[in-house]
Parts: structure tokens; C-alpha cells; sequence
């Protein structure tokens, strides 16, 4: 699915001011903050970019947690991602920008990956997000918004993502990377601030997802990235590279700095480390 506007990695916010207009554009504000999960929309409904409506990470974006069988952010069936986009108005003549105030690592990032997967190219994160948005003075109002319901036809890519028995397959496989993109001292296992174990899967290398973007929340040039990303890939192929961070949100953003490095698309493990760690029987690193 793509638009002519054709945005499917970032979209600037000069580009987004001066398409605010655009009958085919949908625009989701994705703020969330996992320590007060209602911030986001009280945020939102206080001040947003003109048109926006609010994607709440945990009640949009994911699945019910199953105690001791799923990660803290499972994705959802393929039948309510499809409710919820439709009732956005999502069709595969629109263009989708999402947002969020963390660089796009959290719930921005979730989206954007989810109408990947689902088969719609056309969805852009902004990059510098609100933060930027809000900084360079651009429209914004408050309340919220809907827009007219449209039919969301899918195309699911299930070679996007691979499951906790592939990971576990391919981990020690020299023709495969696993990636972990959380802090590099959660990898290590020195601190854990979430999950009930410390630590990282075995096999996996760390890359985290902070270092992709510069100090004013923007990402790195493509030069740059690259040359962050290249001596890690190393011969691996793209589709055999497999991210994962905490719950399978923030190593989204490693995906994102890869495509936009002209590196190819890379898989995401939904579950990541707080599924992998659900099992007491699977090896843990440190």
C-alpha cells in the first residue's frame, strides 16, 4: 500500500506542516509514559498536532499480558489490529505520520511497525516528534479528535517478526544476528529496572537504540548510522537479523535506524526478553 505523498520511514516536520491539509493524511499521536500509562492522553487531549487522534500504547497497540506465558507487550490478533485501524480511517490511499515525545522509541515506533506488518507502507514516524514539533512553534490544538471510519484491508507480512522457538533456533546460528537494543548495563545484567530477571538472551549482541539519536532527539545522519550499523551486520543478511529489547517496543527503533540506512528490513522478536524470561528452562546471559 502506498500514496503518492510516499513517507515510509520519517517524515520532517517541515514536510508534516506542509501537509497538514491533505484529505489523505492520518496523523496518530502516540505519547505514553510506561510509569503513568494515562500521561499520554492527558497530554494529547491537552495540546496535539491539528488532526491528530491518540493511539494508547497498551490499550490500542497490545494484546492482554497472560501471566508467565507472554512479554509485558504482546502484540494484539491480526483481526483487532484491523478494528482499530479502520476505526482511525486508515485506507491504503492515505499516507499515516505517527509521533510521540520519546524519539519514536516507544509507542510512535510500535505503530509505525504494526502498519508494516499489516501491509501499509505509507506510514512515516515524525522524526523529533513532538518535542521538535512543539519547539519550532507549529500548530497545535487541544480535545479529541475521531475521524470517519474507513475499511482497513490488511496484507499481513509475517516474515517481519519471528517467535520465541525461532529466536531460541537461531541464536548460536553464525548465518543469524540477534540484536538485544536495550541499555547496555540491562544487557549485561547489572541493572534491571523492569523485568523480574536480569540479563540477555545468550548468543545475542548489544546495540542500544539511545545511541541512535542525536542530543536534540533526531536521528543520526544515514552516514552516521551506517557507520554504526555496518561492523555489526557484518555479512549477516538483513531478513536474518532479529531485534528484541524489553517487551518488543524499543528495539523497533533499531529496525527504523536500519531501513533508514539503507540497510535493508531487519525481523523484530514481539516477545523479547520479558516473554524469553517466562520460561525458567531458557538460558539467560550475563
Amino acid at each position: 500500500m502506498s500514496t503518492d505523498m510516499d513517507f515510509t520511514i520519517f517524515i520532517s516536520t517541515t514536510e508534516l506542516a506542509e501537509k497538514l491539509d491533505d484529505a489523505n493524511l492520518v496523523i496518530v499521536d502516540c505519547r505514553f509514559q510506561i510509569e503513568d500509562t494515562g500521561k499520554g492522553r492527558r497530554d494529547y487531549n491537552g495540546s496535539h498536532i491539528p488532526g491528530a487522534v491518540y493511539a494508547h500504547l497498551d490499550e490500542d497497540l497490545c494484546a492482554p499480558i497472560v501471566p508467565g506465558v507472554t512479554g509485558r507487550h504482546p502484540l494484539p490478533p491480526v483481526e483487532r489490529v484491523v478494528e482499530t485501524f479502520s476505526k482511525w480511517g486508515i485506507t491504503s490511499a492515505d499516507q499515516v505520520v505517527v509521533y510521540d515525545d520519546a524519539g519514536g522509541a516507544l509507542a510512535a515506533g510500535r505503530l509505525w511497525w504494526m502498519l508494516r506488518w499489516l501491509g501499509h507502507d505509507a506510514a512515516a514516524v515524525l522524526d523529533g516528534g513532538w518535542s521538535k514539533w512543539l519547539a519550532e512553534g507549529r500548530p497545535v490544538r487541544g480535545g479529541e479528535e475521531q475521524r470517519e471510519r474507513r475499511e482497513f484491508i490488511p496484507r499481513l507480512r509475517p516474515e517481519l517478526l519471528v517467535d520465541v522457538e525461532e529466536v531460541d533456533a537461531r541464536r548460536n546460528d553464525p548465518s543469524w544476528l540477534v540484536v538485544d537494543a536495550r541499555a547496555s548495563e540491562r544487557y549485561r545484567g547489572e541493572v534491571e529496572p523492569i523485568d523480574p530477571v536480569a540479563g540477555h538472551i545468550p548468543g545475542a549482541i548489544s546495540l542500544p537504540f539511545a545511541g541512535n539519536l542525536t542530543p536534540e532527539g533526531t536521528f543520526l545522519s544515514v552516514e552516521e548510522l551506517r557507520r554504526r550499523y555496518l561492523p555489526v551486520l557484518g555479512d549477516v543478511l538483513p531478513e536474518n537479523v532479529a531485534f528484541y529489547c524489553g517487551s518488543g517496543v524499543t528495539g523497533i527503533h533499531d529496525i527504523l535506524a536500519m531501513m533508514y540506512a539503507g540497510l535493508g528490513e531487519p525481523k523484530l522478536y514481539p516477545g523479547s526478553w520479558s516473554e524469553w524470561i517466562t520460561d525458567p528452562n531458557r538460558p539467560v546471559g550475563k
